[in-house]
């Protein structure tokens, strides 16, 4: 049967929101999409999709005896909800890039193809306040590599009295960061700057600084899902282990962190090439109740002294 088919048998044979997430799941289940970007399975993809298309409450409440789940749609409605869930199937583009729209630390933000889709476990960090690493709120934070600045804006609702800098070599990545930084009305505290790393940062002092820096491997770029492929690869890719730019940031952050401050990296699958590309490094690897991992922290004086001894 062709797309077309199921695009007017779904228009002309669904009524309900519960009608349109149950054909939306099996078309994605049958379809084997793969599943990272805000959801893990086809239900919940489903869910996200029809809860935005129809500008619902985020996230619906999904409960078949929910009054809202039995809503009955108009026509337009169901064109809508059944073109965008072939759009998912035909292209594989991830749905934050469909929508426009995606979630981290219960905060909304635009997305779109210059930025990666926001899924750090970061989130869960900042949530925690950084506990129990931070002895005080930070008065200045450094978000490195901030694609779209969910991460910075997040910091800075977390904390409301500190100056952030997000900052980004990309242009492009920039342009989004600044349209959720005017959005989330911060403008006064949150800077946009691009910067290869901490070339354009001369004089620069952080408490805190954090980074979720590009940090596949060669291996794991060549075996990502085509959701991914829609994902920029300046973003992602880092060399063979994944850690050219991690090198960087560990050798010279202790220029730019005030006394008494952390440094914060997320490496995800790279975490297994860190012990050989820095032996004898003390970081700490934290572990996440709402699932994730690949993060580590390491305070300024432990980097000093790891790199004075090298030299």
């Amino acid at each position: 049967m062709t797309d077309k088919f199921y695009l007017e048998e779904a228009i002309e044979d669904l009524h309900t929101i519960q009608d349109m997430v149950r054909w939306a799941t099996s078309r994605f289940n049958d379809a084997a999409l793969y599943f990272g970007h805000g959801t893990d399975n086809a239900w919940d993809e489903a869910v996200s999709l029809v809860t935005q298309a129809l500008h619902l409450p985020h996230p619906l409440v999904v409960q078949e005896s929910s009054n809202l789940f039995a809503s009955r749609l108009t026509k337009s409605e169901r064109e809508k909800v059944a073109e965008l869930v072939l759009k998912r199937v035909q292209t594989r583009m991830p749905l934050p890039y469909i929508t426009n729209e995606a979630w981290f630390c219960g905060l909304p933000f635009y997305v779109d193809e210059r930025v990666l889709i926001p899924r750090s476990p970061f989130a869960e960090l900042i949530q925690n306040e950084f506990a129990p690493f931070l002895e005080s709120s930070p008065s200045s934070i450094l978000d490195m590599c901030t694609g779209g600045g969910c991460i910075a804006i997040a910091l800075a609702h977390a904390y409301p009295d500190a100056q952030v800098d997000a900052v980004d070599i990309s242009s492009d990545a920039l342009e989004v960061a600044d349209i959720n930084i005017q959005e989330h009305g911060l403008s006064h505290r949150v800077y946009p700057i691009q910067s290869d790393l901490f070339a354009s940062l001369t004089g620069q002092r952080y408490n805190l600084i954090v980074s979720n820096p590009p940090y596949v491997d060669a291996e794991d770029m060549a075996d990502l899902p085509d959701e991914y492929h829609h994902e920029p690869e300046l973003a992602l890719a880092a060399g063979e282990d994944g850690l050219e730019l991690v090198d960087i940031m560990l050798r010279e952050a202790p220029t730019y962190l005030n006394d008494g401050g952390w440094l914060f990296v997320e490496v995800g699958n790279s975490e297994v090439h860190m012990n050989r590309r820095f032996p004898g490094l003390e970081v700490i690897w934290l572990e996440f109740e709402n699932g994730g991992s690949g993060i580590f922290a390491v305070s300024k004086d432990t980097l000093v002294t790891h790199f004075s001894s090298k030299d």
